[in-house]
C-alpha cells in the first residue's frame, strides 16, 4: 500500500517562527518551574528566538537559489 506524502505548509516560514516563539516560552517556563532566573532566562529565550529565527530566514533565502543551481 502506498502512503501519501504529507502536505506541505503553505507558509513554512511562519510555521517555523511560531514553533521557535513556543519554545521560547518554553525556556522561560522551565526556568520559572525550576527556580531559575525568569529574567536570565527571558533573555535567553530572546537571543535564541532571534538566532533561529534568523538562521531559518537565511535557509529559506537561499533555497530558491540552490533549486536553480546557483
Amino acid at each position: 500500500m502506498k502512503r501519501d506524502e504529507p502536505r506541505r505548509s503553505r507558509h513554512p516560514f511562519r510555521d517555523t517562527v511560531i514553533m521557535y516563539g513556543v519554545l521560547a516560552i518554553v525556556i522561560v517556563v522551565v526556568a520559572r518551574f525550576t527556580g531559575g532566573s525568569v529574567a536570565r532566562a527571558m533573555l535567553g529565550a530572546a537571543a535564541f528566538f532571534v538566532a533561529a529565527t534568523g538562521w531559518s530566514w537565511w535557509r529559506f533565502r537561499r533555497r530558491p537559489q540552490q533549486e536553480r543551481g546557483g
